[in-house]
């Protein structure tokens, strides 16, 4: 979604990464649209497009598609987020995955299906595996770059127990799958129903070292301040969107079931989005909008996916709706922009 946001200092640690692999800075500034004052703080807000669009020319100026998987390997979550610092001061892995979902909005916006956590532990038989419920759009960046987190802060914290063991990811083999045997070190399944990391259990069971109260409780306060000034320029519409996000793909949205997944009754919504200019329908339109521009500028789907991902039943009702949008056609849009 193009108003999504995330901490700028995720962008600064990928820039510097960037950089030092002999990407030009300001050339990897102006093509994503960020400045160094946008960066001067890691807890300032980005757009997440514009993360993406640093990302991407990162890679091409590389020559090198897995230097996000290289880039979050070799770096530390506690010198991008308040949330690594949270995470090391935890007590055990499942606080630390607990203390995870309750601020992962602080790195990013990321809108999950029916309100559910992002991660969760699932036993099955003997195996535990961690599950990303992030909604499947067929991209490998995201969870690539989410499992690669986990193993690199093990790796590092305490490599006498290796947190890994398998890993199954919904995407097809992105353009370094050869370089998965080196970089993950673990069997991959690709074109998985989930994505899923399977983890050593006796992570369930081993304290950290780290876990220190006090210190805890610092970074904690911080973090929560931070949560509340962003639910502070929330409104309803921008919480119908996120909700709305997981689903778009099911076509015809629910306002019954987009009530209940933010915990108030229809009326409520309706009169809320009323208070704010805007119907639900009116929501659900913009958002189709915007997002179809976002993945056809992107150009790495075509017009007839990009009308499956926004829910049209057929690529014609998305060129009339376009056309409604723009006053052109997606291919005609296309080629002026």
């Amino acid at each position: 979604m193009s108003d999504q946001t995330m901490a700028a200092g995720f962008a600064t640690a990928f820039l510097d990464y960037a950089v030092a692999e002999g990407a030009p800075r300001g050339r990897l500034l102006s093509e994503s649209g960020l400045t160094e004052q946008d960066l001067a703080d890691q807890d300032t807000r980005i757009p997440v497009a514009a993360y993406q669009s640093l990302i991407a020319s990162g890679i091409a100026f590389a020559g090198d598609t897995s230097l996000l998987l290289r880039h979050v390997l070799e770096t530390r979550l506690e010198t991008m987020s308040i949330v690594g610092q949270i995470v090391h001061a935890s007590t055990s892995f499942p606080h630390s995955l607990d203390q995870l979902n309750r601020y992962s909005r602080l790195m990013a916006d990321v809108a999950i299906p029916g309100g559910r956590d992002q991660f969760e532990l699932v036993q099955e038989a003997d195996a535990i595996w961690l599950v990303d419920h992030r909604p499947c759009d067929g991209s490998w960046m995201a969870t690539e770059a989410s499992f690669a987190r986990f193993i690199s802060e093990f790796r590092r914290s305490a490599p006498e127990h290796p947190f890994e063991m398998a890993l199954e990811v919904s995407y097809a083999p992105p353009p370094h799958a050869n370089r998965y045997p080196e970089l993950f070190r673990v069997p991959v399944t690709f074109r998985a129903p989930r994505n899923a990391l399977r983890i050593n259990p006796i992570w369930l069971d081993v304290p950290f070292d780290g876990g220190k109260e006090y210190v805890f409780g610092v970074f904690t306060r911080h973090a929560d301040t931070l949560l509340d000034e962003l639910a502070a320029r929330d409104t309803v519409r921008s919480a119908v969107e996120a909700t709305m996000l997981a689903d778009l793909h099911e076509g015809t949205l629910s306002m019954d079931r987009t009530a209940r997944d933010l915990g108030m009754s229809r009326q409520t919504l309706y009169r809320r989005l009323k208070d704010e200019g805007v119907t639900f329908a009116q929501v659900h339109d913009d958002l189709r909008r915007r997002m179809a521009m976002d993945y056809l500028s992107a150009r790495k789907v075509s017009v007839g996916e990009t009308a499956y991902l926004l829910g049209f039943s057929e690529a014609s009702a998305f060129v009339r709706a376009f056309r409604r949008w723009t006053g052109a056609s997606p291919t005609t849009w296309l080629a002026r922009n």
